[in-house]
């Protein structure tokens, strides 16, 4: 019966309307659908041979394969705008998943006459660079929203403005072939050190934590917590801080960390008498914090150890105290409601 209200608050709508930024907006089904099943379960595959012992894959190449099978689910999963039909692809989203997956190919295509020339850079070479960071950037609009898409197109400008801007910040400026080949054909542009920890490490952890969560770790550390805090007065609020601070350990996402615990927590917390707007900051703030526990945490940790060049278990030895205050605070935030009962 529990479970039926649980399912029916409005609240848990809004919590799995965040799980498009997450996975996509699309479920489709039939011939596409398994596609798109058999194109993932061959990245995780790739990804698992890339990261072992027996493979000898230069990082030049395995980068750009790590970015197709990325930039291909980008353009099927989400659909160009938030209203598009969740159940069926359109034809121009298939056309622009191969033509953004085969931009980024070309560069594995042809790895050798491209390492013949450097910074010789053929016309079709140029269009190709032209037309992956036009869909890259549209990819990134889909997935993560028009804010972080405006900021890399404000930094691309820069490189062509810069002799117009303050004289601390100026620079000579560059052609828009030189950014294209700098950017694109090289590996020090968008195949650069982000994307080669995303294809090394963070990609292998995220799998990890997306196993253990689809065998049941996930539920696991929800009832964990309201057995051990569920009698406490506020116990769902406490409950809520702890088991996304344990969902983080597996998860270094925190909108997966919201998705995953607020669908339960949020409605209890608003059964016991926390406004709507409390309920969702206690569960957002957590969930936040999920991301930064070790050992998993979100993929800046794994840029800190290859820009800083210090060992991840460091890493993880200075985190592990920042997030335990961080929880510590938050969990004491319900005992000081003395408008909730149980």
């Amino acid at each position: 019966m529990q479970q039926g209200n649980i399912q029916r608050d409005p609240s848990v709508g809004r919590v799995k309307d965040i799980l498009q930024s997450e996975t996509g907006a699309r479920s489709p089904a039939g011939l596409a659908g398994g596609l798109l099943l058999v194109v993932a379960l061959a990245w995780a595959l790739f990804q698992l041979w890339y990261a072992s012992p027996y493979s000898l894959m230069s990082s030049s190449l395995a980068r750009p394969i790590h970015l197709a099978f990325a930039i291909f689910l980008t353009f099927t999963f989400f659909p160009a705008f938030k209203g598009g039909v969740k159940s069926s692809i359109s034809w121009y989203d298939w056309l622009l998943a191969l033509l953004a997956s085969g931009s980024v190919l070309y560069l594995v295509v042809f790895y050798q006459q491209l390492a013949l020339r450097p910074g010789l850079p053929t016309q079709w070479d140029l269009s190709t660079a032209a037309l992956g960071m036009l869909l890259l950037l549209e990819a990134t609009r889909r997935a993560l929203g028009q804010p972080l898409m405006i900021v890399a197109a404000v930094f691309l400008a820069y490189t062509f403005f810069g002799p117009y801007f303050p004289e601390v910040i100026s620079h000579r400026g560059v052609s828009i072939n030189r950014m294209l080949s700098h950017q694109w054909l090289t590996t020090e542009g968008v195949f650069g050190v982000a994307l080669g920890v995303s294809s090394s490490f963070v990609f292998m952890f995220v799998l990890f934590g997306a196993l253990l969560d689809k065998a049941g770790a996930g539920n696991y550390f929800i009832k964990v917590a309201f057995s051990l805090l569920g009698h406490f007065r506020g116990g769902p609020a406490k409950a809520a801080v702890v088991a996304s601070g344990l969902t983080g350990i597996i998860s270094g996402s925190s909108i997966a960390n919201v998705v995953t615990t607020g669908t339960f927590t949020i409605p209890l917390m608003k059964k016991v008498g926390f406004p709507a707007n409390k309920a969702g900051a206690i569960e957002v703030a957590s969930s936040t914090n999920g991301q930064l526990t070790p050992p998993i945490m979100g993929a800046a940790a794994f840029l800190m150890v290859e820009y800083v060049g210090i060992s991840y278990l460091e890493v993880i030895r200075h985190a592990i105290l920042p997030a335990l205050i961080s929880f510590g605070n938050i969990g004491s935030l319900p005992m000081k409601n003395d408008q909730v009962v149980r």
